[in-house]
C-alpha cells in the first residue's frame, strides 16, 4: 500500500518549498513541487523607470541578488540594443564569477553536506587515521593531525552540551549514511574551512559592487565603477591587486579541498549515481560576454533533448531568437487566476490561491517550457552544453573528477553519471573549477584595458518613444535566468522573471507533464518515511531557491518543521 508523506518546509533552502511524494514499497512512485510563497515583485516593477528596474529585482532573492540585478540591466539593454565598454563587461564578469563560485561552495558545504555526512559519527573518528587519509588525497596544509583533533573537540563540546547548533535536526545515523568516521570528521573540518573561503569570494564582489548581497555598482549600460589608476577614490591598482590576492586564496580551496571531498563523496556514494535523473531536456545559456556587442562569451549554452548531446542546437548571443521565442510558462497548476500558456511578454501576474489541490493548483510557481517541454536547468545542463562545444577546460575538469570519482568508487564512472543526484553535485564543482578561470581571465583582460588606457565604463541609455522590448539571461549558479521587459514611453510595461527554480520547481504543466523536482524523485529509495533523507538528497542537489529571507520562528518553541505520514 502506497504511503503519501509530506515535507514542508524542505529547509537549507531559501524561501518555503513543499514536497509531497507517495511511496511503495520502498520506491517513490509520485511527487509534488510546491512553492509556498508569492513575493509579487513583478507587479512592484509596473510603471517604474527601467533603470530602477535591477535595484528592485535583485530583491527578489537574499541569495541570488547579483545574479537577477545583471539580468535585469541586460534585459533593458537588449531592449535597447546597447553596445556596454570592454571594461564594464569584465567587472561585471568578475563579479558573476566570483559570485558564483561563493554559492557553489556554500551549496556543496553548507547546505548539502550534511545529507550525506553524520556529524555524530566523526566523534569516533581517529584524527591521525583521518589526517593520513587526507594528506593522501590532497596537499592542502590544513589536513594535519592537529587540525582534525580541535574539529573533534568542537564537535565533543556541541554534543556534551546537548545542543548541536547548527548541526541540529540533521538525521544522524540513517542507514542511508554511509562514509566512515574518518571521512566524516575531514568533511566535517572542512565544512567549517568552507566558510571563510565562500567569504573571501564575496569580498571580490564587494570590492567591485560596493556591497553585497544587494550590489551597488551596476547601471543600464554599464558600471558605476570610476577607473583611475592614481586615484584612492577610484577603482585602482591596489584594490585589483587585493582582488588577485583573494583569488589565489580560492584556488587553492578549490582545487585542493572541494574537488577532493566531491570526488570522495562521490566514490563512497557511488550508487546516488543512478538516482535522481528526471528531466534530461537541458537548457543552458552563454556567459561572461568578452566583446561590447555580447557575442563572443566565456562558456557556451544551448538547448538539447532527451540527453541526447547529438541534438545540441547552440545559443549563440544575448538576442538569439531560438531562446527569445522558445520559452512559455503554464499556470494550469499553479495560484494564478486563468489557465493560459503564455510567453513572458504576453503574461499577467494575478494571483488566485485555491489550497493545494494534487490534481489542480497547488503551487505558486509557474512552469515553464522549452518549445513545449519541461527542462532542467543548472550546472549539469551547462557543462555538457560546454563539453559538447570542445570548451576545452570544461573538458579537463569533468575528466579529472570523474577519473577521481571512478578510482575511489573502483569502477568506471563516465559522463552520463551527471544525470542524478549525485551527477549534479559533481557537475557544480567541476563548473567552480572552471570559473575560477575564467575569473581569472577576466581578471587579466581588465588589468591589460586599463594598462592601455582604457578607463571607460558606462554608455548612456537613451529610451525612445512608444513600445520596445527586450530579455536578459544569465546562466545563474542554479542555471538559466532569464528577465522580460516591455517598455512603454520610458517605463514598465510588462516585467516577467523566468528564473531557475521556477524551471526546475514548477509543478506539471499545461500537459500535465512532471516538473524536474518532481520527474527527479521518482524512483527514488527511501528507506524510513519517517526520516526521508533520500528525498532531501535529491532536492537539495539542485540547490533549490524559492524566495529571500523568509525564516519560520516560535517563540514558544513549537515545532515549525513537520513530516506527515499517511
Amino acid at each position: 500500500m502506497a504511503k503519501r508523506i509530506t515535507i514542508d518546509p524542505v529547509t537549507r533552502i531559501e524561501g518555503h518549498l513543499r514536497i509531497d511524494c507517495e511511496i511503495e514499497n520502498g520506491i517513490v512512485t509520485d511527487a509534488w513541487s510546491s512553492g509556498q510563497m508569492w513575493r509579487g515583485i513583478e507587479v512592484i516593477l509596473k510603471d517604474r523607470d527601467p533603470r530602477d528596474a535591477w535595484l528592485y529585482a535583485q530583491r527578489i532573492c537574499g541569495v541570488c541578488t547579483t545574479v537577477h540585478a545583471i539580468t535585469s540591466v541586460r534585459a533593458v539593454e537588449n531592449a535597447l540594443a546597447m553596445e556596454i565598454p570592454l571594461n564594464a563587461q569584465y567587472i561585471r564578469n568578475i563579479i558573476i564569477a566570483a559570485h558564483a563560485i561563493h554559492d557553489h561552495i556554500v551549496h556543496f558545504y553548507h547546505l548539502s553536506a550534511l545529507d550525506w555526512v553524520d556529524i555524530v559519527s566523526a566523534l569516533k573518528a581517529d584524527p591521525s587515521a583521518a589526517s593520513k587519509l587526507a594528506q593522501s588525497l590532497s596537499p592542502w596544509p590544513n589536513n594535519g593531525i592537529q587540525e582534525f583533533k580541535t574539529v573533534q573537540e568542537k564537535l565533543k563540546k556541541f554534543v556534551s552540551s546537548g545542543q548541536l547548533g547548527i548541526f541540529s535536526n540533521g538525521y544522524w545515523g540513517h542507514p542511508a549514511m554511509k562514509l566512515t568516521p574518518e571521512v566524516n570528521l575531514i568533511a566535517a573540518a572542512h565544512y567549517l574551512e568552507a566558510f571563510e573561503y565562500q567569504r573571501k569570494a564575496n569580498q571580490i564582489v564587494s570590492i567591485l559592487g560596493s556591497k553585497t548581497p544587494h550590489i551597488q555598482n551596476l547601471a543600464v549600460g554599464g558600471v558605476a565603477n570610476p577607473i583611475d589608476p592614481d586615484s584612492h577614490a577610484a577603482f585602482n591598482m591596489e584594490k585589483l591587486a587585493h582582488i588577485k590576492t583573494l583569488m589565489d586564496e580560492l584556488k587553492d580551496f578549490i582545487r585542493n579541498v572541494y574537488l577532493v571531498d566531491l570526488t570522495v563523496i562521490g566514490g563512497f556514494y557511488a550508487d546516488w549515481l543512478n538516482y535522481g535523473t528526471g528531466v534530461i531536456n537541458y537548457l543552458s545559456v552563454p556567459d561572461f560576454p568578452m566583446d561590447t556587442k555580447s557575442t563572443v562569451f566565456g562558456i557556451s549554452g544551448g538547448y538539447f533533448p532527451n540527453g541526447n548531446m547529438d541534438e545540441f542546437h547552440k545559443i549563440n548571443s544575448f538576442d538569439d531568437p531560438y531562446f527569445g521565442d522558445g520559452v512559455k510558462e503554464s499556470i494550469k497548476h499553479s495560484w494564478y487566476k486563468g489557465d493560459w500558456t503564455r510567453h513572458p511578454y504576453d503574461e499577467e501576474t494575478v494571483p488566485d490561491y485555491t489550497d493545494f489541490q494534487p490534481d489542480g493548483k497547488y503551487s505558486w510557481v509557474k512552469s515553464p517550457t522549452f518549445y513545449g517541454e519541461p527542462a532542467q536547468v543548472g550546472p549539469v545542463a551547462n557543462i555538457m552544453s560546454m563539453y559538447i562545444s570542445g570548451h576545452e577546460p570544461t573538458i579537463k575538469y569533468a575528466l579529472l573528477a570523474l577519473e577521481k570519482i571512478s578510482k575511489i568508487a573502483n569502477k568506471k564512472v563516465g559522463l552520463d553519471a551527471l544525470h542524478s543526484t549525485l551527477g549534479r553535485h559533481a557537475a557544480k564543482c567541476i563548473r567552480t573549477n572552471v570559473l575560477y578561470d575564467i575569473l581569472n581571465d577576466n581578471y587579466d583582460a581588465l588589468v591589460t584595458n586599463i594598462a592601455s588606457g582604457n578607463y571607460e565604463t558606462f554608455n548612456t541609455p537613451v529610451f525612445p518613444k512608444g513600445e520596445q522590448m527586450g530579455f536578459g539571461f544569465h546562466e545563474a549558479p542554479r542555471g538559466t535566468l532569464s528577465h522580460w521587459i516591455v517598455i512603454n514611453n520610458g517605463k514598465i510595461k510588462n516585467y516577467q522573471c523566468v528564473v531557475p527554480s521556477t524551471w526546475n520547481a514548477g509543478p506539471r504543466n499545461q500537459d500535465d507533464k512532471l516538473g524536474p523536482y518532481e520527474a527527479s524523485l521518482v524512483g527514488n529509495p527511501v528507506a524510513d518515511a519517517d526520516k526521508p533523507l533520500e528525498v532531501l538528497r535529491t532536492i537539495h542537489s539542485f540547490d533549490p531557491c524559492l524566495a529571500c529571507a523568509i525564516h519560520l520562528h516560535e517563540n514558544d518553541k513549537t515545532n515549525v518543521i513537520q513530516i506527515n505520514v499517511t
